[in-house]
């Protein structure tokens, strides 16, 4: 199969030559663009979710060899979310390489959290599929870095941390409320309130009700942590 020269750019940077190419081109095929004769990354996405999640917890057992589960669970949720992976993507450009439709590549797609961290669970599984999990890990491995043994003991994310602030309180649960949609159905934009039960309230918009639920709870426990 004769591929692109940004494909063979890309997978420099990737740093997997694939002998089944077509796995990276599935791996890279968003939903917006494909057909019954050419499938979507989802499936994929499934997979590389796996993959990674398990290179992950053994490079955290051997990074620290005395950690407890309740000390590991966050880091592990730091190293595999989708912030983390979209974050790996933007620094081997795998935008710039993605098969989008055109509603997508109009409203920025090359550069959405969500789409970049699906593409690349994606592209591990590709990896895998293509040589094996041992090369999976090699690859995950050098992408990821320095990030698997400077991950912070604490790696909690804001939701998290802001349940966590509630219940030390005896407070409900955080309330999640999406106060506003706006944009198309193929890029909307969510704006979600959050509120304690004390009273305290923050709000956030952003391309997900995800990212905005974050982004809100962040922005609460900035306020809550501002000096009386």
């Amino acid at each position: 199969m004769k591929l692109s020269r940004e494909i063979n750019a890309f997978m420099q940077r990737l740093g997997h030559e694939f002998d089944r190419p077509e796995l990276l081109l599935r791996a890279l095929t968003h939903p917006s663009i494909a057909t019954p004769a050419r499938p979507d990354n989802q499936r994929f996405e499934f997979l590389g979710d796996r993959v990674l999640g398990l290179v992950m917890a053994e490079a955290l057992l051997a990074a620290d060899k005395t950690a407890r589960e309740g000390q590991l669970a966050p880091r592990f949720n730091a190293l595999v979310r989708k912030e983390t992976c979209a974050e790996i993507a933007r620094a081997i450009d795998l935008g710039a390489v993605l098969r989008l439709g055109r509603s997508e590549m109009i409203s920025g797609g090359r550069r959405k959290q969500a789409i970049l961290g699906d593409a690349m669970e994606a592209v591990i599984a590709a990896v895998y599929l293509d040589s094996g999990f041992n090369v999976a890990r090699d690859v995950i491995l050098t992408l990821w870095g320095d990030r698997i043994t400077q991950v912070e003991a604490d790696s909690r994310d804001a939701k998290t941390l802001l349940q966590e602030w509630a219940q030390a309180r005896g407070m409900a649960l955080p309330d999640y409320t999406e106060a506003a949609r706006s944009g198309p159905d193929h890029a909307p934009v969510f704006t979600i309130d959050v509120r304690l039960e004390n009273g305290a309230t923050a709000q956030a918009t952003a391309g997900s009700k995800r990212q905005a639920e974050q982004q809100a709870a962040s922005a609460l426990l900035a306020f809550l942590d501002r000096p009386e």
